[in-house]
């Protein structure tokens, strides 16, 4: 599949010289080695306006970035994997006021941090069975043992689920682990970032009877023509893949992250629904189109219209945006004014960030720098791929919007 520039810029309201400037622009964090390398898609009404590839996928071998080059794609799996869920409530497989606990008995009696610490936590009982929208929106109480903010990521850590978990367990058995940890806060009453969207993988097995790869490829990829989006990289397409790095912590320069970048080479014990896929540019510019046009591509609808309508409407309790309903109260300017979905980060009002979008738009990331965002209002799509751990290592993602937008001009 092409990702090749299909029509006129000129034709759709962009600006060919303003869009130059994305290159310019991204071409210097690869000059002064910041990135190795990055691959750049924005279309606008289904028709590509600008493509590009920048670096090198593989510094180290002298390999440039090329349209096909393989990407990890990390969280940007987690779109998917709702996708996923919402195709089974469409059916009625379940509600999504639904305890999980019905499908997944294991958290039938989760425990919630109160105090203490990592040697000696206090819990207390959930007042508020886990349901389905929980996982959705990341209100469930889930977190990460690599974010290193809380007690509770700690006793992740302790428990093996780090960057990835425990040595050898599939997805149920990670799930019935994570079941057995507290949670950070009552079920529906904070946002934070985690693991939910893995056990809503789980979820979906379960309610599906398929392995979650076995539902993807089935009922996701291949009906796209999704076909090199992929959850590991056999041999012979390796050298498709980019190389993973992080910035050095004295000089800013990409170095080579080769211990976490293999895992991508090797078949997972488990299915990450939260972070486990590898995709291409072309690949995930498809199930962008997906959205943008209402859960249908190419005459295969996996969703209704009102059903993505409703995904990317704010889920938060209140209408609260993310800065606000975050246990620590979080004051970065990146979740002002932004909402969550059921299964995306939604934009409430743009001028809090001081960024430019509209209000509507959808969007999220991956550990590796990458990103996606949809825009219903213009009929905009834009993606970033690079590989750099963490994503918070450069403002790669707000720079491109203020580059994208200042070259739509009609």
């Amino acid at each position: 599949m092409s990702v090749a520039v299909s029509t006129d810029p000129d034709r759709i309201g962009f600006d060919p010289a303003r869009l130059a400037r994305i290159d310019e622009h991204f071409g210097r964090y690869v000059d002064d080695g910041r990135l190795a390398g990055w691959q750049i898609v924005v279309s606008r009404r289904g028709e590509i306006a600008h493509s590009s590839t920048y670096g090198l996928r593989d510094r180290e071998a002298g390999a440039p970035v090329e349209p096909d080059t393989l990407w990890r794609i990390y969280s940007m799996t987690k779109p998917i994997t709702s996708v996923a869920a919402m195709m089974l409530w469409e059916e009625g497989r379940f509600e999504l006021t639904d305890p999980i606990s019905r499908w997944l008995p294991e958290f039938a009696d989760v425990r919630v941090y109160d105090k203490g610490s990592v040697l000696k936590p206090y819990t207390v009982a959930a007042v508020e069975p886990i349901r389905v929208w929980h996982l959705l929106t990341h209100t469930a109480g889930l977190t990460y043992g690599f974010a290193q903010t809380t007690v509770v990521d700690g006793l992740y850590r302790a428990a093996g689920f780090d960057l990835g978990v425990p040595a050898g367990a599939d997805l149920a058995a990670a799930s019935a682990g994570l079941a057995r940890l507290p949670l950070l806060f009552q079920p529906g009453t904070s946002w934070n970032y985690g693991v939910a969207t893995d056990v809503l993988g789980r979820l979906v097995e379960v309610v599906s009877g398929q392995r979650l790869d076995e539902f993807f490829t089935e009922r996701i990829l291949r009906p796209l023509g999704m076909t090199d989006t992929r959850w590991w990289v056999d041999e012979p397409e390796a050298k498709r893949l980019a190389a993973l790095y992080t910035p050095h912590p004295a000089t800013g320069q990409a170095v080579r992250a080769d211990g976490v970048g293999r895992a991508a080479l090797a078949e997972p014990s488990w299915f990450s629904g939260g972070g486990g896929l590898v995709s291409t540019a072309a690949d995930y510019h498809r199930f962008t189109q997906f959205l943008l046009r209402g859960g249908e591509l190419d005459g295969v609808r996996l969703l209704a219209p009102r059903t993505l309508r409703f995904m990317t409407r704010n889920h938060l309790p209140g209408g609260r945006d993310l800065a606000s309903f975050h246990p620590e109260g979080f004051a970065e300017t990146v979740l002002d004014g932004i909402g969550f979905g059921l299964g995306f980060a939604v934009v409430l009002d743009p001028v809090p960030a001081r960024v430019p979008s509209s209000v509507g738009e959808f969007y999220w990331g991956g550990l590796a720098s990458t990103a996606f965002w949809v825009d219903p209002v213009e009929e905009v799509t834009a993606l970033l791929f690079t590989q750099l751990m963490p994503s918070s290592t450069y403002p790669l993602r707000s720079q491109l919007r203020q580059l994208v937008y200042s070259a739509l001009i009609d």
